[in-house]
């Protein structure tokens, strides 16, 4: 997978990490990651409600897996976010006075030196170039922090937007999983580029 290159700052957490993972030789330590617009920081308890207003809002919730309808609930996505296998950053303005969305690497498989990429963005902030600017800088610290080989997508095949912008970033379409999930009743299928 190639990525256009952006330059970053990798910085120590701005809150401690709380979770020493035991999987393989990865410990799990969120870097903020800095560009001249873009603050990839840790998720810390108090985005539940910028997490909530993402995974409820049914823009965002159109194309992604997972969504909540209160802010009880959301409470297990902020959970999976501290997983060990997961490495999610909150997606802010370089001030980190405005929240844009969240993206990151998940299912991450020391083993095999991979993971998937995830990325959503509120409404606001769409077609602003955010995701284009934000993946690589994901994709870089996968490559280079974690020693990853591999890094893939698994794209609703009607979401044309990520499409596109994965294409951008030189992300090649590898197959199609036709009918392989079922979302609100109906089969899916899943786009699978790397």
């Amino acid at each position: 997978m190639g990525a256009k290159a952006h330059k970053a700052t990798y910085m120590r957490p701005l809150v401690p990490c709380k979770i020493k993972p035991k999987i393989r030789n990865v410990k799990k330590e969120i870097l903020s990651i800095k560009t001249e617009r873009l603050l990839l920081r840790e998720i810390v308890e108090s985005d539940i409600q910028n997490i909530y207003n993402g995974l409820s809002n049914p823009f965002v919730i159109k194309h992604y897996g997972v969504s909540y309808d209160n802010l009880e609930a959301t409470k297990e996505q902020m959970e999976w976010y501290n997983n060990r296998t997961q490495f999610w950053w909150a997606i802010c303005s370089i001030d980190n006075q405005e929240f844009y969305g969240a993206g990151g690497l998940n299912d991450l498989s020391p083993k095999n030196k991979k993971a998937e990429i995830g990325l959503w963005l509120l409404p606001d902030f769409w077609g602003k170039g955010i995701m284009t600017e934000a993946m690589p800088l994901i994709c870089n610290y996968g490559f280079e922090k974690l020693g990853l080989h591999r890094i893939e997508g698994f794209v609703e095949t009607n979401n044309h937007n990520c499409k596109r912008a994965m294409a951008k970033l030189n992300f090649e379409l590898e197959g199609t999983m036709k009918d392989c999930e079922i979302k609100n009743g109906e089969y899916i299928m899943i786009s699978m580029p790397s």
